[in-house]
C-alpha cells in the first residue's frame, strides 16, 4: 500500500497557486450544490412554460438527486485509478454541456434528460474534490481547506434558492442553467493550470461490472423509493398517480412500486457488499474498501454526517413551502429569507479553523450540530401566520453558522485516518450517504408534513365550514394535499368559478364540477384559508420538531468521533492506524 506522504502532492505547494487550486474546486462544488436547490423556486415557471404535468415536475428534482447519489461511489473509485483530476475536469465540462441542453430545454423529457446527465457530471465533481483536498493538504492547512470547502456547501445550500428566485423573477428559469456556463469555463481553465493529475499508483487499471451494477441498483432503487414514496403510494398503489415509463404502466393492484424498489435495493446493497470483500480477498479489481468502515472516524463521522442530513435538508425543504404557501413570499422572497443562513454559513468559515485548532475538531463539529439544534428549534417555535422573514433571520443565522461548523470539520475528520491513496473510495462514500440521507430527511418530513397538513386541514374545514358539502370540502383536502399546500394563493383569490385555476391543467370530474359549479361553494372558498393555514402552521412545527430529533441524535454520534486535535502529519498507510476489528466484518 503506498504511504500517504510518499503520494506526490498535485497542486502547486507554494505562494498563491495552492489557494488558487482550492478555489478552483470550490467553484465546480458550488455549481453542482446550486444546482441542487436552485430549480426549487423556478419550478412553477418551468411548469408554464413546458406545460409539464406534476409527475414531469417531480422528476426534474427526482432524477438529479437519484443519479448523483447512486453513482457517487462509482465514480469517486475511477477517479482514484483514472486520475483525479482528469475526472474533475470531465465531470465539469458535462455537467456544464447538460446545463445548455437543461436551459434551451423544449421540452418535460429534454429538460428531465438534461437533468439526468447533470447528476452525472455532479457525481464525477464531488469525490473528485474530496480526493484532492485529502491528498494534498495536511496538518493547520487541511483544517483550512476543508472549512472552506464546508462553508462553499453550506452556504452554496443557502444561495441557490435566492438566486434561483432573483433569475426566475427578473430574467428566466433557463437563466439558472446558463449561469453554469462561466462559472464552468472558469473552473476548467483554472483547474488545468493550478492542479496536477494525482491518482492510486498501486491500483491496476480495471472495472467492477458486477459491483458497478449493484451498486447503482441499489442505490437507486432506495433513493427512487424515498424520494418517490409519496408519489406512487408508500405500500397501496396511488391511483391518482400511476407509475409508468412510456406507455407502460405498473401491472399490480395491490403493491406499489415504492416498496418493491427499496426492497430491490436493500438486496443489491447486501449482494455487492459480499462480492466486494471477496473480490478484495481475491486481488480482484474493488469499488469499495469494507475495511474503511473499521476506522473509528469514518465509521462515527458517516454515522453523525448521514443521521444530520435528515434534519437538514428535510427542514430545507420544508420551511420553504410554508413561507410560499402561507406568509405568501415570492420566489425571490423566499431565497432572500434564507440568506441569513447563508451569511451565517460563511462566517463560519474562519471561525470553525480557530474552534478547531482550540478545542479539536471533534468539540468543533459537536458545537456546529448543536447550534444547528438550537438554530431549528427557535425557528420552528417561531413559525406562526404571522411569521416574517426578518423574524426567522437571527435562528436561521445560528443554523448557518453551525451548518458551516460541522461540515467543514465533520468532512476533515472523516477522512483523517485514510491513505491518501484511498481517498476517493472514502469520499465518494462519505458524500453518497450525506446525499441518501438528504433524500430520506425530504422523504421523512415530508410525509410528516403533508400527512399532518391534510389531516389537520380535513378536520379545520369540517369544524370552520360545517355548511360546506363534505363531497366540496374533500375536494379542498385534495387540492391541499397535491399542491403541497401552493393552492392557497388561489382559494385566497379565486379567479375562476369553474375551477379551472385550481386543479391545473387536469379535466375537473363531475363532483368537481358539481362543487365549482356553486356560487355559495365559490363564495365560500375564501373562508378555507384560515384554517388551511392552521393545519399549516401545525404540520410545519411537526416537521421542525422530527427534524430537530434527528440533528439531536447527529451530535450524540458526533461524540463517539476520535478527538483529531493535533492532526499528525500523515498517518503512514493502514498500518500506522489500524481499524478496529469488530466493524471490519
Amino acid at each position: 500500500m503506498t504511504n500517504q506522504a510518499a503520494e506526490p502532492m498535485s497542486m502547486h505547494t507554494e505562494g498563491r497557486g495552492r489557494w488558487l487550486g482550492l478555489a478552483m474546486l470550490s467553484l465546480g462544488v458550488a455549481m453542482i450544490i446550486v444546482d441542487a436547490t436552485i430549480v426549487n423556486v423556478a419550478v412553477p415557471s418551468i411548469i408554464r412554460d413546458l406545460k409539464l404535468d406534476s409527475t414531469a415536475a417531480e422528476w426534474v428534482n427526482a432524477i438529479y438527486t437519484l443519479v448523483f447519489a447512486a453513482l457517487l461511489v462509482t465514480l469517486g473509485r475511477m477517479g482514484d485509478v483514472l486520475g483525479r483530476r482528469a475526472m474533475y475536469v470531465a465531470g465539469l465540462v458535462l455537467f456544464v454541456l447538460a446545463s445548455m441542453v437543461a436551459g434551451v430545454a423544449s421540452s418535460g423529457e429534454m429538460l428531465i434528460g438534461a437533468r439526468l446527465v447533470q447528476g452525472l457530471g455532479g457525481a464525477m465533481i464531488l469525490p473528485a474534490t474530496q480526493s484532492i483536498l485529502n491528498a494534498n493538504f495536511r496538518g493547520r492547512d487541511r483544517a483550512i481547506a476543508f472549512g472552506i470547502w464546508g462553508a462553499v456547501i453550506g452556504g452554496m445550500a443557502a444561495i441557490g434558492p435566492l438566486l434561483g428566485g432573483w433569475l426566475t423573477t427578473n430574467l428566466s428559469w433557463r437563466w439558472a442553467f446558463f449561469l453554469n456556463l462561466p462559472v464552468g469555463i472558469l473552473a476548467v481553465i483554472g483547474t488545468l493550470v493550478y492542479i496536477r493529475e494525482s491518482r492510486d499508483e498501486d491500483s491496476r487499471l480495471g472495472f467492477d461490472l458486477p459491483g458497478f451494477i449493484l451498486i447503482t441498483l441499489g442505490l437507486g432503487g432506495i433513493v427512487f423509493g424515498l424520494i418517490e414514496g409519496r408519489t406512487y403510494g408508500w405500500w397501496a398503489p396511488n391511483a391518482s398517480h400511476p407509475f409508468g415509463i412510456l406507455d407502460w404502466r405498473w401491472p399490480l393492484a395491490s403493491i406499489s412500486i415504492v416498496p418493491i424498489a427499496i426492497g430491490v435495493g436493500i438486496v443489491a446493497i447486501l449482494l455487492f457488499t459480499i462480492i466486494e470483500i471477496r473480490r478484495q480477498r481475491a486481488g480482484k479489481f474493488f469499488l469499495f474498501d469494507f475495511s474503511l468502515w473499521g476506522f473509528r472516524a469514518f465509521r462515527y463521522g458517516n454515522l453523525a454526517g448521514t443521521i444530520v442530513s435528515l434534519g437538514e435538508f428535510g427542514l430545507l425543504f420544508a420551511l420553504p413551502l410554508f413561507l410560499q404557501g402561507v406568509i405568501g413570499y415570492s420566489a425571490f422572497e423566499t431565497g432572500l429569507a434564507f440568506l441569513a443562513l447563508a451569511l451565517g454559513s460563511f462566517a463560519a468559515a474562519p471561525v470553525a479553523v480557530t474552534v478547531a485548532r482550540s478545542w479539536g475538531p471533534r468539540r468543533a463539529v459537536t458545537l456546529g450540530m448543536s447550534l444547528e439544534a438550537v438554530g431549528i428549534l427557535v425557528t420552528t417555535f417561531l413559525i406562526g401566520r404571522d411569521t416574517s422573514g426578518l423574524l426567522l433571520a437571527a435562528p436561521l443565522f445560528v443554523y448557518g453558522i453551525g451548518v458551516g461548523l460541522a461540515t467543514a470539520q465533520l468532512t476533515s475528520i472523516v477522512l483523517s485516518e485514510i491513505p491518501g491513496s484511498r481517498s476517493g473510495l472514502a469520499s465518494g462514500t462519505n458524500s453518497t450517504m450525506r446525499q441518501v440521507g438528504s433524500a430520506l430527511g425530504v422523504a421523512i418530513l415530508g410525509t410528516v408534513l403533508f400527512a399532518a397538513l391534510v389531516g389537520g386541514s380535513r378536520d379545520n374545514l369540517a369544524a370552520s365550514l360545517p355548511d360546506v358539502p363534505v363531497q366540496c370540502r374533500e375536494l379542498i383536502v385534495s387540492l391541499v394535499d397535491e399542491s403541497a399546500g401552493q393552492i392557497l394563493p388561489a382559494l385566497r383569490n379565486p379567479s375562476a368559478a369553474d375551477g379551472a385555476g385550481f386543479v391545473g391543467q387536469g379535466t375537473l370530474a363531475p363532483d368537481q364540477a358539481a362543487c365549482f359549479a356553486d356560487p355559495a361553494f365559490v363564495a365560500a372558498l375564501p373562508r378555507t384559508v384560515a384554517p388551511i393555514e392552521d393545519a399549516f402552521v401545525s404540520a410545519t412545527h411537526l416537521a421542525g420538531y422530527t427534524a430537530l430529533a434527528f440533528v439531536v441524535l447527529g451530535v450524540f454520534f458526533s461524540a463517539l468521533l476520535p478527538d483529531t486535535r493535533h492532526d499528525p502529519e500523515p498517518v503512514p498507510a493502514v498500518e500506522a492506524a489500524v481499524p478496529d476489528e469488530a466493524a471490519v466484518g
